[in-house]
């Protein structure tokens, strides 16, 4: 067998993936391989719902990453359903170095470490139920006035809130208007 055929052999044999690179990004590799352990062999779909509930900083940069994946994926026509996270890898990138003054004159050094991370996905064999409904953005605070929910109720339920604001609002001023300043200032214990 030649040196051709070989190399013709190993192309067959690798399955397509969908590839996404982000690098220099400010977090320390640590920190960003704690979620990417968390995420490896996953399907797609799930990493994604992991990812949007997670707490930690490095969660956001790993999702914006996973998203650019699954739009490669769309590009070469993969099956989304059936995509798993294959491989994801954090590498150490270049150290931001500065300095910061210390006690008798000293200069203590301070690292600021970058990371570089790769995601590949790939399909795979078998089809892979997603056990969580995911959206492509985290949550958004809902407002509390004239949000769809509040439009919604019925319009007994809005017209007691207003009562129920009329009357607290009523509460208040009668409390201002009770203690003036000089009952505020000059308030003495009295037995």
């Amino acid at each position: 067998m030649t040196n051709n055929q070989s190399k013709q052999s190993s192309k067959e044999k690798s399955p397509v993936q969908a590839i996404a690179q982000l690098r220099f990004a400010r977090i320390a590799p640590r920190k960003m391989r704690l979620i990417a352990h968390m995420i490896k062999d996953l399907p797609a779909t799930e990493a994604q719902a992991q990812l949007l509930v997670h707490a930690r900083k490095s969660a956001d940069p790993i999702l914006k990453l996973l998203n650019s994946a699954l739009s490669n994926a769309k590009e070469k026509k993969m099956n989304i359903a059936m995509l798993v996270v294959k491989e994801i890898r954090v590498d150490k990138g270049p150290m931001l170095k500065r300095w910061m003054p210390r006690a008798q004159g000293r200069a203590t050094p301070i690292h600021k470490v970058t990371s570089h991370i790769y995601l590949a996905l790939q399909e795979s064999k078998k089809s892979v139920q997603s056990r969580f409904i995911t959206q492509h953005e985290k949550p958004k605070k809902t407002e509390t006035k004239g949000t769809p929910q509040r439009k919604a109720k019925n319009k007994l339920a809005i017209d007691q809130e207003k009562e129920q604001e009329q009357k607290t609002e009523i509460k208040t001023e009668a409390k201002t208007q009770e203690k003036g300043f000089t009952k505020k200032t000059f308030r003495r214990k009295s037995v």
